[in-house]
């Protein structure tokens, strides 16, 4: 191995098109501490599972920044606004969760997600029409960045107009999550400033949209937060705004990184692809294999441990910071069998591409409906579709992983 420790190996850009090999290093230490004031990495399948499922891991911003851990926690990292439900413990992370729950599904709003399969088709249409006569696209910029954030802007209530806006403010705040952005990384100063001024845009923008909502409530999940009236309370204003930052952000990104990361894994077994073509309901298994096998979350680093734990055998201090790599423990052999193998007919797929415990993945069933949505239709209606490059550029991002580019070539529409 080359001398730069693994964290800085998993940081690195160069690790982008294929870092399972590196992983496959990782798991031989499970439990690996390399530096000092390093973050602990936990690499293997069960020992993830059960730690997010661990009341004595948290994901409070404040002791993140006890820890030494990025700068979490302090003002001017959020634009002012408080730490979503993400970066909270309970029971403060259990109150606002259920609130935000209240609109997004079940079993409040048991048909909502459902309810938008009919829409989801429709912009999935759109957008596949959008491409005419071209022979070449790129699948990013051209359908899985739209297709996602035209459904969390419709589920939000954010108007259409405004919907093109989004992508200025939300990359930074994406690039903000990658632990070789924070203190220490290259370009700290740049990098946090950028995040501070979109996050602070995007919550004035949506200060606007809930002052509408609180006055006329209409039929969307931002309407929901404002007006929630149940046994929790209501979330204040500032809460409101923080949800719907996160729900903005993680409602789409790691969606887009689901769709370009299957397609590009279709395009390489192009069999698979071809049996998709002919039935559409195989969507289903293979989105859960690739959540498995191609996760859009790499690894989560933000958790610190608020007492002295033990993982095989190792004493991890209270304090410390703690790297669960979900991607590495998705292909633990400890865990599946041939785990480097794409293979959506397996019969076991329990996966960790949303996570698990109290923090799993909150837009899980919808990020599900449009992405089996989105392949379904792609292979449907693309002739003969191929990569142009293997491997495609990558996003310099650890956490969010998948392609900036996706260019694909085929012989026309269906």
């Amino acid at each position: 191995m080359p001398h730069a420790s693994l964290a800085r190996q998993i940081t690195d850009f160069a690790n982008r098109a294929n870092p399972y090999p590196l992983y496959t290093e990782l798991r031989r230490t499970p439990v690996l501490h390399e530096e000092e004031d390093g973050p602990y990495l936990i690499s293997s399948y069960y020992d993830i599972e059960a730690l997010l499922h661990d009341p004595r891991i948290s994901s409070d911003a404040t002791n993140l920044a006890a820890a030494g851990a990025d700068g979490a926690g302090e003002p001017e990292e959020t634009g002012g606004l408080p730490p979503s439900f993400l970066r909270l413990d309970p029971p403060e992370h259990d109150r606002l969760r259920r609130i935000a729950n209240t609109g997004f599904g079940p079993p409040h709003r048991p048909r909502r997600i459902e309810g938008m399969r009919g829409a989801m088709r429709e912009i999935v249409t759109e957008l596949i029409d959008g491409f005419g006569d071209a022979r070449r696209i790129d699948l990013v910029d051209q359908f899985a960045y739209p297709f996602p954030v035209t459904v969390i802007c419709r589920l939000l209530g954010v108007p259409r107009e405004d919907e093109p806006t989004f992508r200025t403010w939300v990359d930074p705040l994406v690039a903000s999550l990658d632990p070789e952005k924070r203190p220490g990384g290259a370009q700290e100063a740049e990098y946090r400033q950028s995040a501070q001024e979109a996050r602070m845009r995007l919550g004035m923008y949506l200060s606007g949209l809930v002052e509408d909502r609180a006055g006329e409530p209409r039929d969307d999940l931002l309407s929901d937060l404002v007006n929630s009236r149940g046994p929790d309370g209501s979330m204040t204003m500032m809460e409101v705004l923080s949800t719907s930052v996160l729900l903005l952000i993680a409602g789409h990104e790691t969606t887009v990184n689901l769709i370009t990361n299957g397609m590009l894994t279709l395009l390489r077994h192009p069999e698979i692809l071809g049996r998709l073509h002919e039935d559409p309901g195989l969507a289903v298994p293979i989105v859960e294999e690739l959540l498995r096998y191609e996760p859009p979350v790499q690894l989560v680093p933000q958790r610190t441990c608020i007492t002295d734990i033990e993982v095989r055998g190792v004493t991890i201090p209270k304090g410390s910071r703690i790297w669960l790599m979900l991607a590495a423990g998705n292909r633990d052999p400890e865990r599946f069998k041939d785990p480097d193998r794409f293979d959506p007919d397996r019969g076991d797929i329990q996966h960790l591409g949303f996570g698990s415990g109290i923090h799993s993945c909150f837009g899980a069933p919808l990020a599900r409906l449009e992405t089996q949505i989105a392949l379904s239709e792609l292979a449907r209606r693309l002739e003969n579709p191929r990569l142009v490059e293997d491997p495609p550029p990558y996003r310099e991002n650890a956490v969010l992983r998948g392609p900036r580019h996706l260019n694909v070539a085929f012989d026309g529409l269906r």
